[in-house]
């Protein structure tokens, strides 16, 4: 460590693994100080830190994977009061030029922070929005798991043995039938229908634990979405589910999302423009938080059935020539702003949900 390091704001790019960190010190001129591998656990994070103050005044930390591999040490740096900056991935085309490794993905992660290329605080993951994704994560896995089992239990009566399947269809009613499958008794395994019933059986009781624990999930993200935004489950085509998705959209640090048009790009409704020339026109957008823009879709699909103001305003754009889908888009990017007047602006300046 020279003296002329002493003194000067520096920028430590961190690229995470699962076991190791790799971090690099470049200074404000964006000359390279020095580079440190530690391992990911409390010591090492520790570690990290005494090394850059010894390197000079810390202006930020530029982190890859703060949602991943880095979030613990986004965690004790937040916690120390640290400035840290959520880092994207390398440029794919850059990498082919330069090559890859971990102190060079590092570098460039504090060069991203040097020229404001990265600019987002990383989400926390200490409150209650992370309850809500590990819920929301058990829960969406056990839905999985759940459809894959009926489709079975659908494929193996199709080709069960004829006089059970014979029987197994004259029951109607799929619960009826799901626990007529968990109550069969196979017995011995000396046939091709003792094994059939097995397998229903089997699958039937599976499908049934998985919907009991599907229904205790959403009994839990109900009542954690109710007291963390109240107006948005209560709101028509909201629900749980959506209000699940939106808050994990936005985090608790919800001075992240600064405007309305800034939440419209994160669910990847707002239309991207697409001149050239003489050529004037826009093209859908395929970015954004894609599940977002799934629970922005379904409640559009269940305002368009029985929500009056939009049944109105599906009437004037069709009047105006709009076509359907161009009609749901822009409902979609409606349904943007209001989940942002629920989430994201001040109590005080609340007004009335924009939107048809």
């Amino acid at each position: 460590m020279s003296e002329t390091t002493l003194g000067t704001d520096i920028i430590i790019g961190v690229d995470t693994h699962k076991l190791t960190h790799a971090a690099v010190a470049i200074s404000a001129l964006g000359a390279r100080l020095g580079s440190l591998t530690i391992p990911a656990n409390s010591r090492g994070y520790q570690a990290l830190q005494a090394w850059a103050r010894s390197l000079g005044v810390i202006r930020a930390f530029g982190i890859e994977g703060t949602s991943s591999y880095g979030a613990g040490l986004s965690r004790f740096l937040c916690e120390h009061n640290q400035p840290v900056f959520e880092v994207n991935h390398p440029n794919r085309h850059l990498r082919r030029q330069k090559g890859k490794d971990d102190t060079l993905n590092a570098e460039g992660a504090a060069r991203s922070v040097l020229a404001g290329q990265a600019t987002a605080a990383p989400k926390p993951s200490t409150s209650a929005v992370e309850m809500i994704r590990h819920l929301k994560v058990a829960r969406d896995t056990a839905l999985k798991a759940k459809s894959q089992a009926i489709q079975t239990l659908k494929a193996i009566i199709v080709s069960a043995p004829a006089v059970l399947r014979e029987q197994l269809d004259s029951i109607s009613g799929k619960m009826t039938l799901l626990r007529h499958l968990a109550a069969l008794r196979p017995g011995p395994l000396t046939s091709t229908t003792a094994s059939a019933k097995a397998c229903l059986r089997a699958i039937a009781r599976r499908w049934l634990t998985l919907d009991e624990e599907i229904k205790t999930h959403d009994a839990h993200l109900e009542q954690l979405t109710s007291q963390l935004a109240p107006e948005l489950v209560r709101a028509h085509g909201m629900g749980a589910g959506t209000a699940a998705e939106m808050l994990l959209l936005v985090g608790d640090n919800r001075e992240r999302i600064h405007s309305e048009a800034a939440m419209a790009k994160l669910c990847g409704v707002c239309p991207i423009p697409a001149s050239s020339g003489k050529t004037s026109r826009h093209r859908l957008n395929r970015g954004g938080n894609r599940q977002a823009n799934a629970a922005l879709y379904r409640v559009v699909i269940v305002r368009m059935r029985a929500h009056q103001p939009t049944l109105d305003y599906i009437k004037r754009r069709t009047a105006e020539g709009k076509s359907k889908p161009e009609i749901i888009r822009c409902l979609k990017h409606f349904i943007a702003r209001e989940i942002f007047g629920y989430l994201c602006r001040p109590s005080s300046a609340q007004s009335s949900p924009a939107g048809p």
